[in-house]
């Protein structure tokens, strides 16, 4: 975090150690994206990431906003009762919007858990949208504070692309909302989040231009700053004749126009190269054209960052095709005076899933979208052009922008110096929309923020303490539970079992009194104005030595009821039931634990991450107790004369736990484990080719040898082939070698000469 601003630094803290939520925006370049990933490779909360749109959410990493809650497509009114409205118009209240909650226990599983829910391109979304989410979260999680209870981190710059509603939508909001904003939501207005801007620039340096861009996002551009951009109008400018230009315009029809007559007007063959699409990933979120046409000479820009060690390339930058073949790109930087070859770049449809074991939020991998980070960069609309970096641009401002959108288009640019105005910017059409600018007053001071970061550490500690000893709602489900028993017929499986579930309730019950007790000490020790972080560990770890050792028990004996009934036939409604208690017992005692060490960090001043929030004790936690059980049913095997792992109700198999770490990391742990290349495809849902391009980038950066890989006669056959070519292209070397080896072994042999 040492490069990150200290506002940056300020945003991570209020996300790690607070429950309040927040509002991070800023100027183009200034490292919103880059935060974000800092976010969530840090936090050590429940995260769940989405967006407004399939490509928002694809950027960032995460959902769309309606897959994950479920919530139809049309306008939210914030009633029970819904205005009569003409039928080409749809709407939702919140009596209609109730139907759309009944989702499977997986979704609701996934919403109960989320601690920080992070909105991006939070400029796109509409303030009925918004009050859908928080009236869905706060029924779903049974819990009336917003957003159920979760924190809620929003991300975006509301001068870019603002929301989408039509007129006639508009004729019924507009009586329930002043405005079309996420800010403009009841949610947002009754609780508003921390206002926080980046302020660090990071893409200019130019101290002219970055003056000019300020004044044209406060609505303060002068006649001056007028002059100063337009002494760069050139309407006759050639982007033929001046390589490294990309035209940004207003329209689609134009950007698609201009680049298709450049890639006409191109002498030599077309090469089309298909992505490479596995499983399920739906058309409306592919990043790019499913297929590219290339030919040598055409201007391309890429369209995210190169992961490699190398750091070749960012999202947006240009450069030339200089070689094609049916396997290859090479593509040329002439400013640089080298040329790289492109890799195929993986996306990932992703939804999300509880981990049984541990509790957390975790990614599943739906399908994967393989293919080149390239696109034709002749033009661009300025609204694809957002999040992206140019060293030369040529502005088509022929047509009035809207609001807002001149200051995007220029704030792609690094500098002045790669400027080229087509027209003559006029006065006109250059505000930005009044409301948004009335909101950014609301901007927290540095000084707010330091105050608000101390006082909501100390109320996100009593709340999370208060919530940990809270088992009321635990109680209840037992409660529940045992008296579930009496409709049961005198002489079903279940009934055989109801007093062992009597005596587990009155175990709760009478743990729930010492627990509520704790909680008014904690309420006594936090409403003290001085704050003694080292008296409220003391009292913790009391309180923790007294309670762990029967929450524990509790889990155990559960597991070990489980384990007896998943062998009986017939009572799968039964098992369904203890594994509910069993996910709601594992959940007390795991938060028990995460809070002791959270407490521990606090008292030693050490800093509130997700590397100091867990142990090897939380994440073998259940694993070791479902070990236990294993051990004693191999010594003492249980009444059933049954095998002990025959299950009627447990899956057979389970998918394996995707991960969080680089692509080729992954592929490299499969590959450790001594799994087949096909197989590693098969799990990662990925082609074979990408599978060894990852081998490739794994033998470049030496985790692996090339002799794990190939046989060692063929790699002297290669180390002899390979002595006599000096070219760029492994095309023209497969052509003179034919079938004697494979296009991967020589992209193998070539990444061991690096």
């Amino acid at each position: 975090m040492n490069s990150l601003s200290a506002v940056a630094n300020y945003t991570l803290k209020f996300i790690n150690q607070t429950n309040k939520s927040v509002f991070l925006t800023g100027k183009a370049g200034t490292g919103k994206t880059t935060l974000l990933k800092e976010i969530i490779k840090t936090t050590h909360k429940n995260t769940a990431v989405v967006a407004p749109t399939g490509i928002a959410a694809l950027n960032a990493g995460g959902v769309t906003i309606h897959s994950l809650f479920q919530l139809p497509f049309g306008g939210f009114i914030p009633d029970t009762i819904a205005p009569h409205i003409k039928d080409a118009v749809k709407f939702e209240s919140k009596s209609t919007l109730s139907r759309h909650f009944k989702m499977s226990a997986q979704k609701r599983n996934v919403i109960r858990n989320i601690e920080l829910l992070v909105i991006d391109e939070v400029s796109m979304l509409r303030a009925d949208l918004l009050d859908a989410i928080d009236f869905m979260m706060q029924s779903v999680r049974r819990n009336k504070n917003p957003f159920g209870g979760a924190q809620v981190l929003f991300i975006g710059d509301l001068l870019q692309l603002p929301p989408i509603i039509k007129p006639e939508e508009w004729q019924i909001l507009n009586k329930y909302y002043q405005g079309k904003f996420f800010f403009h939501s009841q949610v947002v207005q009754q609780n508003p989040p921390l206002y926080i801007e980046l302020d660090k620039i990071y893409r200019q340096t130019d101290s002219e231009f970055i003056d000019v861009l300020n004044n044209l996002r406060n609505n303060t551009i002068t006649k001056a700053d007028l002059s100063v951009l337009n002494q760069f109008v050139n309407p006759n400018f050639d982007f033929k004749k001046n390589k490294g230009f990309i035209t940004l315009t207003t329209h689609n029809k134009k950007a698609d126009s201009i680049n298709t007559e450049a890639l006409n007007e191109l002498e030599g063959k077309i090469f089309n190269f298909k992505a490479q699409i596995i499983d399920d990933f739906p058309d409306k979120i592919y990043p790019l054209e499913e297929t590219l046409e290339l030919k040598v000479g055409a201007q391309i820009m890429f369209i995210k960052n190169d992961l490699s060690f190398e750091k070749n390339y960012f999202n947006g930058k240009m450069g030339i095709i200089k070689y094609l073949s049916k396997d290859e790109i090479i593509v040329d930087f002439p400013e640089e005076n080298k040329s790289i070859e492109v890799e195929r770049y993986e996306w990932q449809n992703i939804r999300y899933k509880v981990n049984e074991t541990t509790k957390e939020i975790e990614e599943e991998v739906l399908g994967t979208f393989t293919h080149f980070p390239i696109k034709l960069a002749w033009a661009i609309t300025v609204h694809k052009s957002q999040g992206l970096t140019f060293d030369k641009a040529a502005l088509d401002v022929s047509r009035v922008f809207q609001p807002g959108q001149a200051y995007v288009a220029l704030s792609r640019l690094r500098s002045l110096k790669g400027l080229v105005l087509l027209a003559p910017i006029q006065m006109n059409g250059l505000s930005n929309d009044s409301d948004v600018m009335l909101y950014a007053e609301q901007k927290a001071t540095d000084e707010y923020i330091q105050k608000s970061l101390e006082q909501e550490t100390k109320n996100y500690l009593f709340n999370y303490l208060k919530a940990t000893f809270d088992w009321q709602d635990l109680a209840q489900e037992w409660r529940n539970h045992r008296f579930s028993y009496k409709e049961e017929a005198p002489k079903s499986p279940k009934s055989k079992y109801a007093k062992w579930a009597e005596n587990q309730s009155n175990k709760i019950d009478n743990l729930v009194i010492p627990a509520q007790n704790f909680i008014k000490q904690l309420n006594n020790i936090f409403s003290k104005q001085e704050f003694d972080i080292q008296f409220i560990n003391e009292r913790f770890q009391a309180a923790y030595a007294y309670f762990y050792k029967d929450l524990d028990n509790f889990v155990h004996e559960l597991l070990l009821k489980i384990d007896e009934i998943k062998r009986i036939k017939k009572v799968k409604t039964f098992y369904d039931e203890l594994n509910d208690l069993e996910d709601s017992q594992t959940k007390t005692i795991l938060r028990l634990m995460k809070a002791k060490l959270l407490i521990e960090m606090v008292a030693s001043g050490k800093e509130i991450s997700k590397e100091n929030l867990i142990s090897d004790e939380i994440l073998s936690y259940k694993t070791s107790k479902l070990k236990q059980i294993r051990d004693l049913n191999t010594v003492k095997p249980g009444v059933f004369d049954i095998d002990p792992d025959v299950s009627y109700y447990e899956p057979k198999t389970k998918k394996p736990k995707e991960s969080k770490k680089p692509t080729i990391e992954i592929t490299l742990d499969f590959w450790k484990e001594k799994i087949s290349v096909s197989q590693i495809a098969s799990k990662r849902k990925l082609t074979e080719t990408t599978i060894y391009s990852h081998f490739a980038k794994l033998i470049q950066q030496e985790y692996i040898a090339i002799e794990d890989v190939l046989p060692e006669e063929k790699i002297k056959k290669l180390k002899v082939l390979f002595k006599y070519f000096k070219g760029e292209s492994l095309s023209e070397l497969k052509e003179t070698v034919g079938d004697k080896f494979s296009w991967e072994e020589l992209k193998l042999y070539k990444a061991s000469l690096k």
